[in-house]
């Protein structure tokens, strides 16, 4: 009810008793839909802060402000020296204005969906807007107060209640037994509240379905409460408070949103690589396949493209496919040597799931503390948090994608860019990274640049190594390998000879990871 008639008719003498006499020193904006007006009486100042957003339509009353040096711009330079004569409220209207003795006038409209401030520097002379795009506001004049009859007795409480105000006071009449009253008593309740609204005894700062709210009825969980001839401190402590919630009940939503889809990611993720683990436990392994190749090599004809066995581990009989053009030897050779890399992969498949598990289960926890730790009913509070457990929110990779021409990937707070082309990957290395940076690629294949972005003070996690060398395997030459080596080494040791071809670089200093290639659209951690 901050912004209704009847609580700006009762602001309105306030501020007309504190700044008759005061002129405007300063009009200006430093934020989306915010006007400042600093006025001052030689002595003192005051200020006027406007919130002329569609979300929260407001008027602030600071009682000190201080103007930004940079990001600032002055509006309504013919505002500036006027002399405050009066504040007046339009009549059942979410308008207030400031009458100067000039004839100027500064109107502040509160509507929700459209609020604005309209300046004209003489009675009949054009309007200045605020939010310029509503142009219709250049022709708003105050309405003659509507007339209502005085037997109300059979008709809705929202006929006698003008419309802007129906909320609250309907909320309080119901409260009060309104709808199942007879006639008479729905009058008497009726106008009992309008008497309230009209002189209220008390301002109350009201929880009310989960809002903080400005109230001259007391309603729902009171918060504080003002004595009736102080708007103005009421005011005060209402739109700080209300934007505090305001902003506490977003990042609340945005920081279950993150844990929550970080939970189900390392859940799936987990599920991916026991599915993968269980089904490379079920299958005859390349070792098991070298075995019976070498147990037979005396019954392979030369030339054979296929040799069927007796698994003398299942004791049934079993085709192995062979190349014509290579030993049986050798094929055995590179089935040992897979054999390793699968058990390679079957204990990084572990560590996976483990650590996914893990983090699956912090996430839930940190869910679990945000319906218990009383300090996180407070913006201050879920901040210190969210900054001690790591989740402060990641920049968007959409937007780094739209400003970078490469490849964009997130992970854990890291930015990882992948090269698209030979020529790209010459800009991604020779212009774009840093000497810091971690640089990776796929070994001894041609394949994609793939840059991690350094953070000062913070070395890069081992996880996001893994996932940038599965992304340097996946867009590589090694993309269907079943594990890809991939060099990784700091930016500062790679080089360009004079004279090489596009993306052809030389590494003075690497080591080297073994990673299964991961395809970027099943998320970082496919298998």
């Amino acid at each position: 009810m901050h912004t209704n008639y009847y609580f700006l008719r009762q602001l309105a003498p306030a501020l007309t008793e504190r700044l008759r006499g005061y002129r405007v020193a300063v009009c200006f904006s430093q934020e989306k839909d915010e006007l400042v007006v600093g006025l001052t009486n030689g002595t003192a100042e005051y200020w006027l802060k406007a919130q002329l957003g569609a979300n929260f339509p407001a008027l602030a009353l600071p009682e000190t402000f201080q103007r930004a040096r940079a990001n600032s711009v002055d509006l309504f330079p013919d505002l500036l020296g006027q002399q405050v004569e009066t504040v007046v409220p339009w009549p059942q209207d979410r308008v207030l204005q400031v009458n100067f003795r000039s004839g100027a006038r500064l109107v502040f409209k509160l509507y929700g969906p459209r609020p604005n401030a309209i300046f004209r520097a003489a009675p009949e002379g054009p309007a200045q807007l605020f939010q310029q795009k509503l142009l219709a506001d250049a022709d708003l004049h105050p309405q003659p107060a509507p007339t209502t009859k005085s037997d109300q007795s059979e008709k809705s409480v929202k006929s006698v209640v003008p419309a802007p105000l129906a909320d609250l006071p309907l909320r309080y009449l119901r409260q009060h037994g309104y709808d199942d009253a007879p006639p008479e008593t729905k009058a008497r309740l009726v106008n009992q509240v309008l008497a309230q609204l009209e002189k209220t005894a008390h301002y109350y700062l009201i929880r009310f379905e989960d809002k903080t709210r400005l109230s001259l009825l007391p309603l729902g969980e009171i918060l504080e409460t003002f004595p009736g001839d102080d708007p103005i401190t009421a005011l005060r402590r209402f739109v700080p408070m209300a934007l505090g919630r305001r902003a506490l009940e977003t990042e609340t939503r945005q920081l279950r949103q993150l844990l929550e889809r970080r939970a189900t990611e390392a859940s799936t993720a987990a599920a991916h690589a026991r599915q993968r683990l269980h089904a490379l436990a079920h299958e005859a392994g390349y070792r098991h396949t070298a075995d019976l190749i070498m147990a037979n090599l005396h019954a392979i004809p030369a030339g054979a493209t296929e040799v069927e066995v007796v698994d003398f581990y299942t004791n049934q009989p079993k085709t192995i496919k062979l190349k014509r053009t290579e030993k049986p030897q050798l094929t055995a050779e590179n089935l040992y040597r897979k054999g390793k890399n699968q058990q390679i992969e079957e204990r990084r498949l572990s560590e996976r799931i483990v650590r996914r598990e893990a983090e699956e289960l912090a996430a839930m926890e940190r869910l679990e503390e945000m319906d218990m730790l009383p300090a996180l009913a407070e913006l201050r509070g879920l901040r210190t948090w969210r900054k001690q457990h790591g989740l402060d929110p990641k920049p968007a990779a959409a937007k780094a994608g739209a400003e970078l021409p490469f490849k964009v990937f997130e992970d854990r707070g890291f930015t990882i860019l992948v090269g698209r082309n030979a020529a790209n990957n010459d800009l991604l290395t020779q212009k774009y990274a840093h000497k810091d940076d971690l640089w990776l690629h796929a070994k001894d294949v041609t394949g994609s640049h793939v840059v991690i972005r350094h953070k000062a003070g913070q070395p890069v996690p081992e996880p996001v190594v893994e996932h940038a060398a599965q992304l340097a395997g996946w867009y590589s030459r090694r993309q269907h390998d079943t594990l890809c080596p991939v060099t990784v080494t700091p930016k500062k040791y790679v080089r360009k000879p004079k004279g090489a071809l596009p993306g052809q670089v030389v590494v003075e200093r690497e080591r080297v990871v073994l990673v299964k290639p991961g395809n970027p659209f099943d998320g970082p951690d496919s298998l």
